[in-house]
Parts: structure tokens; sequence; C-alpha cells
């Protein structure tokens, strides 16, 4: 359950189901949870859970089979400018320049050019990347073409903001520098974020709370509130308490085999 704030997002008892030739896939059993204004709520769960199928559900991307999602009381029935997708391959435009990227969303509101520009300067800041603003992705580092990639979607006016593994492609140094700046930018913001990782020890670092799904089809097993402060020290013995409790959850639901692959390093 969320905590005292306002619901941002209510997730009521959504499944999913795929047809491929003349089998049937259910990819997600009834998922009930409800994610607070300002969260940060990581979903963690082993590879073909559901997790990135429940994020697209979020997103409007694609429809449930059954159940509602609601964004601030009103159902999600498609994509919307409340909430916004980051991916781990960036999907920016290649013809675009950093500054135009980050601008998209307000020129497909037909703002006035002035308050686009203002928009695109703004954001543009927020993520650091002021000397860049007029080079091509092309030009950039994976690291910037996910700052810009964020950027793009706060610059659009999201409240809502889906990550779907979003630093896995990028090395380690540049996954943990953004890991910091992802967190200051939630900070001022305000924003809800919903992140979609692999790595506990990511999902004890950045979440307020970390959903565990179990196996397909994926549902919310467990529903861990993370009551560290930050910055979070993953050295801490406090940390690698709640890091193994996760990691535990994570491999409790799967069979033997499954979970002695899962556990490894």
């Amino acid at each position: 359950m969320a905590d005292a704030r306002r619901t941002q997002l209510s997730i009521r008892g959504v499944t999913k189901r795929f047809v491929m030739g003349d089998d049937e896939i259910e990819a997600l059993a009834p998922v009930e949870v409800s994610i607070g204004s300002g969260e940060f709520v990581c979903l963690i769960g082993a590879s073909g859970c559901g997790k990135s199928t429940l994020l697209r559900i979020i997103a409007g991307f694609e429809e449930p089979t059954s159940g509602s999602v609601t964004s601030e009381g009103k159902p999600i029935t498609g994509p919307g400018s409340d909430r916004g997708m980051v991916f781990q391959d960036y999907a920016l435009f290649p013809w675009m320049t950093v500054r135009q990227n980050i601008g998209f969303g307000p020129r497909q509101r037909q703002l006035p050019r002035k308050e686009i520009d203002e928009i695109a300067d703004e954001f543009v800041r927020l993520v650091g990347l002021e000397r860049f603003a007029d080079r091509y992705p092309s030009q950039l580092s994976g690291g910037m073409k996910q700052r810009v990639a964020i950027a793009r979607v706060l610059a659009n006016n999201a409240n809502t903001l889906l990550m779907d593994e979003p630093f896995g492609a990028l090395d380690a140094l540049t996954r943990e520098q953004l890991q910091g700046e992802l967190l200051q930018i939630w900070k001022r913001t305000k924003v809800t974020i919903i992140f979609v990782t692999h790595s506990v020890e990511e999902a004890v670092m950045m979440a307020d709370r970390v959903l565990v799904m179990s196996a397909g089809p994926g549902r919310i097993v467990n529903d861990i509130k993370i009551d560290l402060p930050r910055p979070r020290d993953v050295s801490s013995p406090e940390f690698n308490a709640i890091r193994r409790d996760v990691a535990r959850r994570l491999t409790s639901h799967l069979a033997p085999s499954r979970a002695l692959v899962q556990a490894e390093p």
C-alpha cells in the first residue's frame, strides 16, 4: 500500500494475456498496487515476469486484458503527457539537437516559440547539458543521451516518469553517476518514478519502495519499504541487510534450479 501521500497511480486487478498462434500466454496475473504522488518505486523480478508489460500498460501503450489503471483518479486509456517513458536505448530523434529533442513535447503542444525555448533551456540546465545543447545524439555519450531522454519527458509536463531499465546498457561508473543525478532530479521536481531494474542493489539504492514480482504470470508478491536515509551507503550493514532480504524474497518463489541461477552474482 502507498503511504499517506496522495495516490498518483492506482492499479486494480490488472491482467494481461497474449495470444501466440494456438497458445494463450498469461503475462500478468491480477496486479494490485497503489503508488503515492512523488514516490520513487522500483519494480524488480526475474526475466519474463511481466515488469515491462506492466510499465507499458501504465504508459498507455498496451491495454490490460482485465482490470484498470488510473492516474490521479482518471482512467488510463492511452498514452498521455502526464506519463513519460524512458527506455534503455534512449529513443532520441537523431536529426534533432539536444535542445530540439527536449523541446519536442512543448512543440507538439503548440506552445509559443518563446515558451518552448524557455522550457527547453530550463531542462537542459536541469540535466547539466548546457555545453552540449546544440549537439546531436551521435555526438553524445550514453550517459548524456539518457539525461536528454529524462529531460525530454519532464519538459512535456509529465508528473509520472516510467523507466524501463534505463541504465542497463551503461558502464558501472556512468550508471552510478546517473543514479545520483536521477535522485537529485527527483528531489527537485517531486515527480513520481516507477523504475524497472534487474539489480537488487540499484533498487535498494534508489527506491522508497521495492515491488517484487513473481515469475510469470507476474504478480506483486512483496511490497518492501526502504527506510534508509539518503544518500545511501552500499557498504553499510543496514543497506546490505535490506539487500539480502530483497534478494531472498526475489528468489524464494522460484523453482530451486532457477533460484540458484538467479542468486548467482
